[in-house]
């Protein structure tokens, strides 16, 4: 087995470590931090760092933010009569590169899997439920990826926003929708491309 001097065995262990990173990838990534001049290593050092210090969920909807809201949360040209549901900001950050919602969003951080033991309390649902009682938006759009745990997360928000309607919970009862056109049955949303995705958002059908 090849052997390296031990910082470089440490670095290729971390890039590893990383997702879609195999021990080529990672050889080749390391290599490169090596060869590049000392300042261009540093700044990636301080910009990892910096990014764990300084990232937290924003506290309305759950995407990554600076501060105490997330950019788009506190941006008042954004329309706040819908909040598009998605699992995680990776997939916020592939609908706005769609450039075709200008809605609110809320982050589930995660999908139901009963198999995995993922269930309402490991993410963001009483949160979703809450800003619904608020007086929330006219349309909530179900974004969850077309998987099996994705479209099974959608039906249960469905089954609970219909339960607060019926339970006299919110004033006034939003529209439902779930994207669908466009996208292949078992991909993440975040892998789409940005016009399958507009089309899909444009496409999106009643789910109540």
């Amino acid at each position: 087995m090849l052997q390296y001097a031990r910082p470089l065995q440490r670095l290729l262990a971390a890039f590893e470590r990383l997702p879609g990173i195999g021990p080529k990838n990672a050889q080749r990534l390391a290599f490169h931090v090596l060869r590049s001049p000392e300042a261009e290593a540093k700044e990636l050092a301080e910009a990892l760092v910096e990014l764990k210090q300084q990232i937290r969920d924003c506290s309305r909807c759950f995407n990554y933010s600076e501060g105490d809201l997330c950019p788009i949360c506190s941006d008042p040209r954004r329309d706040q009569r819908a909040v598009c549901v998605v699992e995680e900001p990776s997939d916020v950050m592939a609908l706005e590169r769609s450039g075709e919602y200008r809605g609110l969003y809320h982050v589930l951080q995660g999908h139901l899997s009963p198999i995995a033991g993922v269930g309402h309390a490991d993410i963001r649902l009483d949160e979703l439920l809450d800003r619904l009682r608020g007086g929330g938006p006219a349309e909530v759009i179900l974004a969850t990826s077309p998987t099996v745990e994705g479209d099974a997360t959608a039906i249960e928000i469905g089954r609970l926003i219909a339960e607060l309607v019926a339970g006299g919970d919110i004033a006034q009862p939003p529209s439902v929708t779930r994207i669908a056109l466009g996208l292949p049955v078992g991909s993440d949303l975040d892998y789409a491309d940005g016009l399958t995705l507009a089309r899909a958002l444009r496409g999106r059908t009643p789910l109540l």
